[in-house]
């Protein structure tokens, strides 16, 4: 299959499959004290432990103030800690705190027992056909400006 074997309708439901499972595994985001947007901005500091708040911003497709908006939350929740990094002084990282790391672990297993809960309700070839389907969706990811382990959150 070339990259034109794919008409509209297609990619339009690629599309909207996509965005019902991505919306429907952001629901359950712990307390429900954290919108989506700060879960995925608390797993992805969990799984770096430090990041820089401009390459968090860009991985998670935030505007920098919308970003710091979001950590200011985050840490005021005691998830997230915030600092100069010592080397320069302009760049400000971001550190996952013990109960950020709690809490995005939390997430990261309910998040994955929702999508074992329903690919158990799928058939053996539907299943295989995801399970083929993996390198393309985390090439697609990748291309997006998703990095890999960002994809997997």
């Amino acid at each position: 299959m070339s990259r034109e074997s794919f008409d509209p309708d297609e990619v339009n439901r690629l599309r909207i499959a996509l965005g019902r499972i991505a919306r429907r595994v952001s629901r359950p985001a712990g307390d429900g004290s954290l919108t989506p947007s700060q879960a995925s901005l608390l797993a992805t500091v969990a799984r770096r432990k430090t990041i820089g708040v401009r390459e968090l911003s860009d991985l998670e497709g935030l505007n920098p103030t919308m970003c710091s908006r979001m950590l200011g939350k985050l840490e005021d929740a005691g998830l997230v800690s915030r600092s100069s990094d010592a080397d320069d002084k302009r760049v400000v990282l971001a550190y996952i705190t013990t109960d950020g790391a709690a809490l995005a672990e939390e997430l990261r297993i309910r998040r994955t027992a929702l999508f074992t809960e329903h690919l158990t309700e799928l058939s053996e070839h539907h299943v295989d056909a995801l399970h083929d389907a993996l390198p393309a969706l985390e090439a697609l990811a990748d291309s997006m400006g998703c990095g890999r382990s960002e994809a997997r959150n």
